[in-house]
């Protein structure tokens, strides 16, 4: 492990030992003034996650970009202090912590005994909601992480959501499809979060009138196991409580092949996602490249060698 991973690790273990410790003001306040060192730095992260807010927010000017990822950051420290404290937090706060609408998707789908697909973007708090579905509703459910580096901070993760009540299948080894279509089988609850693709190979997609690539496994679950998929999207207000809706299922076309229906699906979970993170830009907690033009310059016309943008128009 090198000395930057050791430090990384170091870091998260102390958030978890330490800020779930502090009071519930005490934290709100120490994250809001971390997060506005880091926008005041003007780092990388903070740069990138105000480049992906002018795609949502076209017409906004620079200095409302500013204000955006000011408040972008200050949103996702709360993430951060929210997920810290967690573990201590009681049933009754968390139960207390979020409300969404129009839960009745996911219940009648359960009570229908063909599974659920839960599919939501980089928004607010997705852990606190996990944590609300386990231990406010009681409804287990399994999910997927990402393999992080260093391994001792995957396992922190793990050990956390976890101990949250989730099941958690790493991302990478090839075996979590087929276990999350198992328990989609048995009638259960899958979640995930599918606005950015990790292997490099999922399908594109139309994203506030750009290509990106998004996950196809939600829809190639949905079509494999008959499951139902919802779009649910989430975000914060001035309150202590996380809010989050529900958006109706996203149904499998009639004809096609699997391809062209698991294109059709992601593209409306990306519509989905679209519609949510319109609505609440600062709470899309997206620091990291996305839309093809920006993972790969060689798909942005403006940036091509001059023969290769003749006939582009």
């Amino acid at each position: 492990m090198s000395a930057r991973e050791r430090l990384t690790d170091a870091l998260y273990g102390a958030g978890w030992g330490t800020v779930k410790r502090l009071p519930e003001p005490v934290a709100v306040r120490l994250g809001r003034t971390i997060a506005d060192l880091a926008w005041k730095q003007r780092g990388e992260r903070v740069l990138r996650l105000e480049s992906n807010y002018a795609r949502v927010v076209p017409d906004a000017s620079p200095a409302r970009l500013a204000e955006l990822s000011r408040a972008g950051m200050r949103s996702y420290l709360r993430y951060w202090m929210e997920s810290f404290r967690l573990p201590a937090w009681s049933t009754e706060r968390i139960a207390a912590g979020v409300d969404v609408e129009d839960m009745h998707h996911v219940t009648d789908g359960l009570a229908a005994g063909k599974g659920v697909i839960v599919a939501l973007p980089h928004l607010a708090n997705w852990d606190l909601a996990g944590a609300w579905v386990t231990t406010g509703l009681g409804i287990p459910f399994t999910t997927v992480a990402e393999r992080l580096k260093p391994e001792t901070l995957y396992d922190r993760f793990v050990a956390y959501r976890e101990g949250l009540g989730m099941e958690v299948l790493p991302h990478s080894g090839g075996s979590a499809f087929g276990t999350l279509a198992r328990r989609l089988r048995g009638g259960g609850l899958v979640c995930l979060v599918a606005d950015r693709d990790l292997s490099a190979s999922g399908v594109e997609v139309d994203f506030f009138g750009e290509r990106a690539r998004m996950p196809g496994g939600p829809a190639l679950l949905a079509q494999h196991t008959g499951a139902r998929l919802l779009p649910v999207t989430l975000w914060y207000d001035e309150s202590p409580v996380m809010r989050g809706r529900i958006h109706p299922p996203v149904e499998v076309p009639a004809s096609g092949t699997r391809p062209e229906k698991t294109s059709v699906m992601t593209q409306a979970l990306a519509d989905a996602f679209a519609t949510g993170i319109a609505d609440h830009p600062e709470d899309w907690h997206m620091l990291q490249r996305l839309w093809l033009k920006d993972l790969d310059p060689a798909r942005d016309p403006a940036t091509a060698p001059e023969q290769d943008r003749k006939g582009t128009s």
